[in-house]
Protein backbone atom coordinates (compact mmCIF):
# COMPACT_ATOMS: atom_id res chain seq x y z
CA UNK A 1 0.00 0.00 0.00
CA UNK A 2 2.63 2.30 0.54
CA UNK A 3 3.78 1.77 -2.91
CA UNK A 4 0.56 2.87 -4.77
CA UNK A 5 0.20 5.62 -2.25
CA UNK A 6 3.45 7.39 -2.87
CA UNK A 7 3.66 5.86 -6.62
CA UNK A 8 0.04 8.30 -6.96
CA UNK A 9 1.34 11.48 -4.80
CA UNK A 10 4.33 11.35 -6.40
CA UNK A 11 3.62 12.98 -9.60
CA UNK A 12 0.32 14.46 -11.61
CA UNK A 13 1.95 12.77 -14.34
CA UNK A 14 1.56 9.38 -12.96
CA UNK A 15 -1.89 10.31 -11.41
CA UNK A 16 -2.99 11.75 -15.20
CA UNK A 17 -1.50 8.22 -16.50
CA UNK A 18 -3.79 6.09 -13.95
CA UNK A 19 -7.01 8.25 -13.73
CA UNK A 20 -6.64 7.92 -18.17
CA UNK A 21 -6.53 4.38 -17.94
CA UNK A 22 -8.87 3.43 -15.31
CA UNK A 23 -11.28 5.29 -17.60
CA UNK A 24 -9.74 3.36 -20.56
CA UNK A 25 -10.38 0.09 -19.11
CA UNK A 26 -13.89 0.91 -17.06
CA UNK A 27 -15.25 1.93 -20.83
CA UNK A 28 -13.96 -1.25 -22.10
CA UNK A 29 -15.44 -3.32 -19.85
CA UNK A 30 -18.74 -1.32 -20.35
CA UNK A 31 -18.78 -1.82 -24.06
CA UNK A 32 -17.98 -5.66 -23.27
CA UNK A 33 -20.52 -6.34 -20.94
CA UNK A 34 -23.07 -4.33 -23.21
CA UNK A 35 -21.77 -6.43 -27.11
CA UNK A 36 -21.77 -9.01 -24.67
CA UNK A 37 -25.81 -8.84 -23.56
CA UNK A 38 -26.70 -7.91 -26.77
CA UNK A 39 -24.84 -11.22 -28.65
CA UNK A 40 -26.16 -13.38 -25.85
CA UNK A 41 -29.87 -11.81 -26.83
CA UNK A 42 -29.52 -12.62 -30.94
CA UNK A 43 -27.50 -15.74 -30.44
CA UNK A 44 -30.58 -18.38 -29.59
CA UNK A 45 -31.98 -16.84 -32.92
CA UNK A 46 -29.06 -17.13 -35.19
CA UNK A 47 -28.61 -21.05 -34.03
CA UNK A 48 -32.38 -21.36 -34.61
CA UNK A 49 -31.73 -20.53 -37.89
CA UNK A 50 -28.34 -22.43 -38.59
CA UNK A 51 -30.26 -25.19 -37.21
CA UNK A 52 -33.19 -25.30 -39.22
CA UNK A 53 -31.23 -25.08 -42.34
CA UNK A 54 -29.37 -28.07 -41.19
CA UNK A 55 -32.51 -30.09 -40.54
CA UNK A 56 -33.28 -29.59 -44.23
CA UNK A 57 -29.69 -30.95 -45.16
CA UNK A 58 -29.93 -34.23 -43.11
CA UNK A 59 -32.93 -35.19 -45.06
CA UNK A 60 -30.60 -34.85 -47.95
CA UNK A 61 -28.10 -36.86 -46.23
CA UNK A 62 -30.40 -39.76 -45.60
CA UNK A 63 -31.13 -40.17 -49.82
CA UNK A 64 -27.03 -40.14 -50.56
CA UNK A 65 -25.53 -41.76 -47.02
CA UNK A 66 -24.98 -45.15 -48.80
CA UNK A 67 -23.24 -43.54 -51.57
CA UNK A 68 -19.83 -42.27 -51.17
CA UNK A 69 -19.47 -40.03 -53.93
CA UNK A 70 -23.22 -38.12 -52.96
CA UNK A 71 -22.20 -37.92 -49.17
CA UNK A 72 -19.13 -36.51 -49.85
CA UNK A 73 -20.32 -33.55 -52.57
CA UNK A 74 -23.43 -33.11 -50.33
CA UNK A 75 -21.08 -32.66 -47.08
CA UNK A 76 -18.48 -30.38 -48.80
CA UNK A 77 -21.48 -27.71 -50.50
CA UNK A 78 -23.36 -27.95 -46.99
CA UNK A 79 -19.82 -26.64 -45.31
CA UNK A 80 -19.28 -24.22 -48.31
CA UNK A 81 -22.45 -22.59 -48.21
CA UNK A 82 -23.26 -22.20 -44.27
CA UNK A 83 -19.63 -21.52 -43.54
CA UNK A 84 -19.38 -24.56 -40.73
CA UNK A 85 -17.46 -27.61 -40.18
CA UNK A 86 -18.53 -30.82 -40.40
CA UNK A 87 -17.87 -34.38 -39.08
CA UNK A 88 -19.53 -37.52 -40.38
CA UNK A 89 -19.88 -40.56 -37.74
CA UNK A 90 -21.44 -43.98 -38.66
CA UNK A 91 -24.00 -45.50 -36.40
CA UNK A 92 -20.95 -47.05 -34.36
CA UNK A 93 -19.63 -43.49 -34.37
CA UNK A 94 -16.80 -43.95 -36.48
CA UNK A 95 -15.26 -41.11 -38.06
CA UNK A 96 -16.62 -41.37 -41.88
CA UNK A 97 -15.24 -38.07 -42.81
CA UNK A 98 -14.71 -34.11 -41.99
CA UNK A 99 -14.73 -31.19 -43.98
CA UNK A 100 -13.41 -28.14 -42.73
CA UNK A 101 -11.62 -27.39 -39.70
CA UNK A 102 -10.95 -30.22 -37.22
CA UNK A 103 -13.92 -29.88 -34.90
CA UNK A 104 -13.30 -30.08 -30.80
CA UNK A 105 -16.83 -29.20 -29.40
CA UNK A 106 -19.67 -29.71 -32.20
CA UNK A 107 -22.51 -26.75 -31.69
CA UNK A 108 -25.28 -29.50 -33.43
CA UNK A 109 -25.32 -33.32 -33.12
CA UNK A 110 -28.07 -34.31 -35.88
CA UNK A 111 -29.30 -37.97 -36.75
CA UNK A 112 -29.43 -39.12 -40.13
CA UNK A 113 -32.18 -41.71 -40.10
CA UNK A 114 -34.08 -43.78 -42.83
CA UNK A 115 -37.05 -45.45 -41.53
CA UNK A 116 -36.31 -45.07 -38.13
CA UNK A 117 -32.84 -46.43 -37.96
CA UNK A 118 -30.02 -44.33 -37.47
CA UNK A 119 -27.66 -44.84 -40.21
CA UNK A 120 -25.15 -41.96 -38.77
CA UNK A 121 -25.03 -38.23 -37.44
CA UNK A 122 -23.84 -35.29 -38.50
CA UNK A 123 -21.96 -33.08 -36.29
CA UNK A 124 -21.72 -29.29 -36.77
CA UNK A 125 -18.94 -27.14 -35.66
CA UNK A 126 -19.84 -23.09 -35.78
CA UNK A 127 -17.09 -21.58 -33.90
CA UNK A 128 -15.54 -19.55 -36.93
CA UNK A 129 -19.36 -19.05 -37.65
CA UNK A 130 -20.01 -16.93 -34.33
CA UNK A 131 -19.29 -13.36 -34.92
CA UNK A 132 -19.41 -12.72 -31.33
CA UNK A 133 -17.41 -15.35 -29.81
CA UNK A 134 -15.61 -13.75 -26.84
CA UNK A 135 -11.94 -13.91 -28.56
CA UNK A 136 -13.31 -12.05 -31.27
CA UNK A 137 -14.66 -9.31 -28.89
CA UNK A 138 -11.56 -9.19 -26.18
CA UNK A 139 -8.59 -9.07 -28.78
CA UNK A 140 -9.65 -6.02 -30.40
CA UNK A 141 -10.78 -4.41 -27.55
CA UNK A 142 -7.30 -5.32 -25.50
CA UNK A 143 -5.03 -3.79 -28.24
CA UNK A 144 -7.18 -0.68 -28.82
CA UNK A 145 -7.03 -0.15 -24.54
CA UNK A 146 -3.64 -0.97 -24.47
CA UNK A 147 -3.43 1.78 -28.36
CA UNK A 148 -5.32 4.33 -25.59
CA UNK A 149 -3.30 4.08 -22.38
CA UNK A 150 -0.46 4.55 -24.30
CA UNK A 151 -1.36 7.47 -25.45
CA UNK A 152 -2.85 8.74 -22.71
CA UNK A 153 1.02 7.99 -20.61
CA UNK A 154 1.85 10.03 -23.81
CA UNK A 155 -0.59 13.11 -23.20
CA UNK A 156 0.03 12.86 -19.42
CA UNK A 157 3.81 13.62 -20.03
CA UNK A 158 3.03 16.18 -22.23
CA UNK A 159 0.40 18.48 -20.13
CA UNK A 160 2.71 17.44 -17.30
CA UNK A 161 6.13 18.50 -19.01
CA UNK A 162 5.96 22.15 -18.60
CA UNK A 163 5.18 22.11 -15.04
CA UNK A 164 8.20 20.09 -13.75
CA UNK A 165 10.10 22.61 -15.47
CA UNK A 166 8.59 25.13 -13.79
CA UNK A 167 9.06 23.76 -10.65
CA UNK A 168 13.03 23.16 -11.48
CA UNK A 169 13.26 26.76 -12.62
CA UNK A 170 11.01 27.61 -9.00
CA UNK A 171 14.13 25.20 -7.14
CA UNK A 172 16.72 26.78 -8.82
CA UNK A 173 15.52 30.21 -7.92
CA UNK A 174 15.31 29.42 -4.36
CA UNK A 175 18.85 27.94 -4.14
CA UNK A 176 20.30 31.09 -5.76
CA UNK A 177 20.70 29.99 -8.97
CA UNK A 178 19.05 33.30 -10.49
CA UNK A 179 19.93 32.56 -13.98
CA UNK A 180 17.76 29.61 -14.66
CA UNK A 181 14.55 30.15 -16.82
CA UNK A 182 11.96 28.33 -17.84
CA UNK A 183 11.57 27.40 -21.67
CA UNK A 184 8.65 28.97 -23.80
CA UNK A 185 7.49 26.46 -26.52
CA UNK A 186 5.70 27.49 -29.19
CA UNK A 187 3.18 24.45 -28.86
CA UNK A 188 2.80 25.55 -25.09
CA UNK A 189 -0.07 27.74 -24.74
CA UNK A 190 -2.60 29.00 -22.30
CA UNK A 191 -2.10 28.77 -18.70
CA UNK A 192 1.24 27.01 -19.06
CA UNK A 193 2.97 29.75 -21.19
CA UNK A 194 1.05 32.12 -18.75
CA UNK A 195 2.93 30.53 -16.01
CA UNK A 196 6.42 29.90 -17.46
CA UNK A 197 6.15 33.32 -18.28
CA UNK A 198 5.25 34.91 -15.20
CA UNK A 199 7.60 32.93 -13.24
CA UNK A 200 10.90 34.24 -15.62
CA UNK A 201 9.58 38.04 -15.33
CA UNK A 202 9.68 37.26 -11.59
CA UNK A 203 13.14 35.59 -12.03
CA UNK A 204 14.59 38.21 -14.25
CA UNK A 205 13.24 41.27 -11.80
CA UNK A 206 14.59 38.88 -8.84
CA UNK A 207 18.06 38.75 -10.90
CA UNK A 208 18.20 42.17 -11.51
CA UNK A 209 16.58 43.37 -7.68
CA UNK A 210 20.41 41.22 -6.61
CA UNK A 211 22.53 42.90 -9.13
CA UNK A 212 21.22 46.37 -8.41
CA UNK A 213 21.36 45.72 -4.42
CA UNK A 214 25.21 44.33 -4.58
CA UNK A 215 26.12 47.37 -6.78
CA UNK A 216 24.68 50.00 -4.21
CA UNK A 217 25.96 47.94 -1.64
CA UNK A 218 29.53 48.23 -3.33
CA UNK A 219 29.01 51.79 -4.12
CA UNK A 220 27.74 52.64 -0.32
CA UNK A 221 30.82 50.73 1.06
CA UNK A 222 33.14 52.93 -1.60
CA UNK A 223 31.36 56.18 -0.89
CA UNK A 224 31.31 55.89 3.01
CA UNK A 225 34.80 56.02 3.23
CA UNK A 226 35.45 59.12 2.25
CA UNK A 227 33.28 60.95 4.93
CA UNK A 228 34.82 58.37 7.67
CA UNK A 229 38.30 59.40 6.70
CA UNK A 230 37.74 62.79 6.98
CA UNK A 231 35.80 62.46 9.75
CA UNK A 232 39.06 60.56 11.17
CA UNK A 233 41.68 63.49 10.30
CA UNK A 234 39.25 65.90 11.73
CA UNK A 235 39.03 63.86 14.99
CA UNK A 236 42.65 63.88 14.89
CA UNK A 237 43.15 67.53 14.40
CA UNK A 238 41.08 68.22 17.39
CA UNK A 239 43.30 65.98 19.41
CA UNK A 240 46.53 67.93 18.45
CA UNK A 241 45.16 71.17 18.06
CA UNK A 242 41.80 71.63 20.05
CA UNK A 243 38.67 72.11 18.54
CA UNK A 244 37.18 75.07 17.08
CA UNK A 245 34.16 76.29 15.38
CA UNK A 246 35.35 75.67 11.50
CA UNK A 247 36.56 72.00 12.87
CA UNK A 248 32.65 71.35 13.97
CA UNK A 249 31.36 72.47 11.56
CA UNK A 250 33.16 70.18 8.81
CA UNK A 251 32.51 67.34 11.07
CA UNK A 252 28.94 68.13 10.96
CA UNK A 253 29.05 68.30 7.43
CA UNK A 254 30.73 65.03 7.58
CA UNK A 255 27.89 62.97 9.70
CA UNK A 256 24.70 64.82 7.76
CA UNK A 257 26.64 63.38 4.41
CA UNK A 258 27.02 60.09 5.83
CA UNK A 259 23.47 60.33 7.53
CA UNK A 260 21.99 60.77 3.50
CA UNK A 261 24.19 58.28 2.18
CA UNK A 262 22.44 55.76 4.90
CA UNK A 263 19.21 57.66 4.59
CA UNK A 264 19.01 56.86 0.62
CA UNK A 265 19.99 53.18 1.38
CA UNK A 266 17.46 52.51 3.69
CA UNK A 267 15.10 53.77 0.92
CA UNK A 268 16.03 51.87 -1.21
CA UNK A 269 16.03 48.84 1.17
CA UNK A 270 11.78 50.01 1.90
CA UNK A 271 11.31 49.81 -1.64
CA UNK A 272 13.09 46.48 -2.68
CA UNK A 273 11.28 45.08 0.45
CA UNK A 274 7.82 46.36 0.04
CA UNK A 275 7.92 48.04 3.39
CA UNK A 276 5.14 50.57 3.15
CA UNK A 277 3.16 52.38 5.70
CA UNK A 278 0.30 54.21 4.12
CA UNK A 279 -1.70 56.98 5.39
CA UNK A 280 -3.52 59.86 4.22
CA UNK A 281 -1.25 62.88 3.98
CA UNK A 282 -1.46 66.77 3.50
CA UNK A 283 0.48 67.62 0.23
CA UNK A 284 0.97 71.37 1.69
CA UNK A 285 2.35 69.86 4.94
CA UNK A 286 4.12 67.74 3.38
CA UNK A 287 6.42 69.81 1.15
CA UNK A 288 6.44 72.51 4.16
CA UNK A 289 8.51 69.98 6.86
CA UNK A 290 10.37 68.98 3.18
CA UNK A 291 11.79 72.79 2.78
CA UNK A 292 11.93 72.99 7.08
CA UNK A 293 14.60 69.83 6.99
CA UNK A 294 16.55 71.03 5.03
CA UNK A 295 17.08 74.32 5.49
CA UNK A 296 15.21 76.32 2.89
CA UNK A 297 13.36 79.33 2.59
CA UNK A 298 10.10 78.72 3.53
CA UNK A 299 8.74 81.55 1.40
CA UNK A 300 9.71 78.92 -1.69
CA UNK A 301 6.65 76.14 -1.36
CA UNK A 302 4.57 77.56 -3.57
CA UNK A 303 1.10 75.98 -3.91
CA UNK A 304 -1.24 76.07 -6.53
CA UNK A 305 -3.62 73.28 -6.26
CA UNK A 306 -6.91 73.13 -4.15
CA UNK A 307 -6.40 69.14 -3.86
CA UNK A 308 -3.95 68.89 -1.25
CA UNK A 309 -5.18 65.03 0.35
CA UNK A 310 -3.70 61.89 -0.91
CA UNK A 311 -2.57 58.20 0.18
CA UNK A 312 1.04 57.43 0.78
CA UNK A 313 4.10 56.24 2.85
CA UNK A 314 5.39 59.80 4.46
CA UNK A 315 8.63 58.24 5.05
CA UNK A 316 9.61 57.81 1.53
CA UNK A 317 7.49 60.87 0.49
CA UNK A 318 10.06 62.96 2.60
CA UNK A 319 12.95 60.69 1.33
CA UNK A 320 11.56 62.16 -2.37
CA UNK A 321 11.28 65.52 -1.66
CA UNK A 322 14.50 65.96 0.17
CA UNK A 323 16.39 64.22 -2.87
CA UNK A 324 14.13 66.91 -5.15
CA UNK A 325 15.30 69.72 -2.97
CA UNK A 326 19.04 68.69 -2.40
CA UNK A 327 19.28 67.81 -6.19
CA UNK A 328 18.12 71.63 -6.84
CA UNK A 329 21.10 72.57 -4.15
CA UNK A 330 23.70 70.21 -5.34
CA UNK A 331 23.11 70.42 -9.35
CA UNK A 332 21.15 73.45 -10.14
CA UNK A 333 22.41 76.70 -8.04
CA UNK A 334 20.04 76.57 -5.69
CA UNK A 335 16.03 75.96 -5.18
CA UNK A 336 14.46 78.44 -6.53
CA UNK A 337 10.81 77.02 -5.64
CA UNK A 338 8.85 74.19 -4.43
CA UNK A 339 5.48 73.97 -5.93
CA UNK A 340 2.56 71.46 -5.40
CA UNK A 341 0.14 70.64 -8.26
CA UNK A 342 -2.41 68.48 -8.90
CA UNK A 343 -4.19 66.88 -11.85
CA UNK A 344 -7.76 64.72 -12.17
CA UNK A 345 -6.48 61.76 -9.68
CA UNK A 346 -2.92 62.77 -8.81
CA UNK A 347 -0.91 65.44 -6.77
CA UNK A 348 2.76 66.52 -8.10
CA UNK A 349 5.41 68.23 -6.53
CA UNK A 350 7.99 70.15 -8.75
CA UNK A 351 11.60 71.66 -7.67
CA UNK A 352 12.74 74.17 -9.88
CA UNK A 353 16.70 75.89 -9.78
CA UNK A 354 18.16 78.89 -11.56
CA UNK A 355 21.27 76.68 -12.17
CA UNK A 356 22.01 75.63 -16.18
CA UNK A 357 19.29 73.33 -16.85
CA UNK A 358 19.63 69.76 -18.46
CA UNK A 359 21.82 68.80 -21.70
CA UNK A 360 19.52 67.64 -24.58
CA UNK A 361 18.84 63.73 -23.70
CA UNK A 362 19.45 64.09 -20.05
CA UNK A 363 16.18 64.68 -18.76
CA UNK A 364 15.80 61.05 -18.71
CA UNK A 365 19.33 59.75 -18.11
CA UNK A 366 19.17 61.31 -14.96
CA UNK A 367 16.71 59.11 -13.45
CA UNK A 368 19.32 56.12 -13.92
CA UNK A 369 21.02 54.57 -11.07
CA UNK A 370 24.50 55.79 -10.25
CA UNK A 371 24.35 58.38 -13.00
CA UNK A 372 25.94 61.89 -12.03
CA UNK A 373 25.14 65.10 -14.04
CA UNK A 374 28.61 66.71 -13.75
CA UNK A 375 31.47 63.81 -13.65
CA UNK A 376 33.93 64.77 -11.84
CA UNK A 377 32.60 67.77 -10.07
CA UNK A 378 33.06 68.94 -6.53
CA UNK A 379 28.78 68.55 -5.76
CA UNK A 380 29.14 65.20 -7.00
CA UNK A 381 31.18 64.27 -3.94
CA UNK A 382 29.81 61.92 -1.50
CA UNK A 383 27.20 61.80 -4.03
CA UNK A 384 25.85 57.99 -5.27
CA UNK A 385 24.17 59.14 -7.80
CA UNK A 386 20.53 57.58 -6.23
CA UNK A 387 18.17 60.56 -5.45
CA UNK A 388 16.62 61.52 -8.48
CA UNK A 389 16.19 57.57 -9.00
CA UNK A 390 14.65 57.02 -5.50
CA UNK A 391 12.28 59.70 -6.55
CA UNK A 392 11.30 57.85 -9.29
CA UNK A 393 10.56 54.17 -7.82
CA UNK A 394 9.00 56.46 -4.84
CA UNK A 395 6.55 58.02 -7.00
CA UNK A 396 5.62 54.32 -9.20
CA UNK A 397 5.07 52.82 -5.95
CA UNK A 398 2.87 55.62 -4.99
CA UNK A 399 0.66 54.96 -8.51
CA UNK A 400 2.43 57.94 -10.38
CA UNK A 401 5.77 58.83 -12.40
CA UNK A 402 8.86 61.05 -12.20
CA UNK A 403 9.79 63.81 -14.80
CA UNK A 404 12.40 66.31 -15.69
CA UNK A 405 13.00 68.87 -18.15
CA UNK A 406 14.31 72.79 -18.30
CA UNK A 407 12.42 75.89 -17.34
CA UNK A 408 11.31 78.72 -20.05
CA UNK A 409 13.11 81.29 -18.32
CA UNK A 410 15.92 78.85 -17.52
CA UNK A 411 17.17 76.42 -15.19
CA UNK A 412 15.57 73.38 -14.30
CA UNK A 413 12.54 71.51 -13.18
CA UNK A 414 12.47 68.04 -11.63
CA UNK A 415 8.73 66.54 -10.41
CA UNK A 416 7.17 64.25 -9.32
CA UNK A 417 3.28 62.84 -8.58
CA UNK A 418 1.38 60.44 -7.03
CA UNK A 419 -1.69 58.85 -7.29
CA UNK A 420 -4.47 60.39 -4.83
CA UNK A 421 -6.42 56.98 -3.64
CA UNK A 422 -3.24 55.42 -3.42
CA UNK A 423 -4.51 52.39 -4.86
CA UNK A 424 -1.12 50.69 -6.05
CA UNK A 425 0.40 51.47 -2.74
CA UNK A 426 -2.49 49.30 -0.61
CA UNK A 427 -2.29 46.75 -3.42
CA UNK A 428 1.50 45.92 -3.16
CA UNK A 429 2.17 46.97 0.19
CA UNK A 430 1.06 45.45 4.00
CA UNK A 431 0.25 48.20 6.64
CA UNK A 432 2.10 48.28 9.39
CA UNK A 433 0.27 47.63 12.73
CA UNK A 434 -2.74 50.35 13.95
CA UNK A 435 -1.61 52.99 15.77
CA UNK A 436 2.51 52.73 14.82
CA UNK A 437 4.25 56.09 13.49
CA UNK A 438 6.12 55.76 9.96
CA UNK A 439 9.98 56.38 10.47
CA UNK A 440 10.91 60.04 9.72
CA UNK A 441 14.04 61.06 7.77
CA UNK A 442 16.85 62.69 9.52
CA UNK A 443 17.93 65.79 7.95
CA UNK A 444 20.28 65.54 4.36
Amino acid sequence: MRFFHGYFRAGLHRRLFFWFGASILLSGLVVTLVMGFVGGMAEPIWRRDLGGALSLAAGRFERVWDVPAERDELARSVARELRVDLVLKDAGDRTLAAYGRPCWRPAFSIPVLRDGAPLGTVRVCVERHRLHGPWRLALPLVLAGAMLWAAAGAIARRLTRPLWEISRVAQDIGSGKLSSRAPLRWRDGGEVRVLAASINDMADRIERQMADQRVLLAAVSHELRTPLTRIRLLLELVRENGSDEKTLDELEREVVEIDRLVGELLASSRLDFAAFTPRRLDAVEVARRALDRAGADPGALAVETNQVQFEGDATLIARALANLIDNAERHGGGLKSLRVTSRPGFVGFEAEDSGPGFAAGEEERVFQPFYRRAPGASADAGSLGLGLTLVRRIAEAHGGSARAGNRAGGGARVGFEVAVSGARVRAETKASPSGAEPEQPRPA
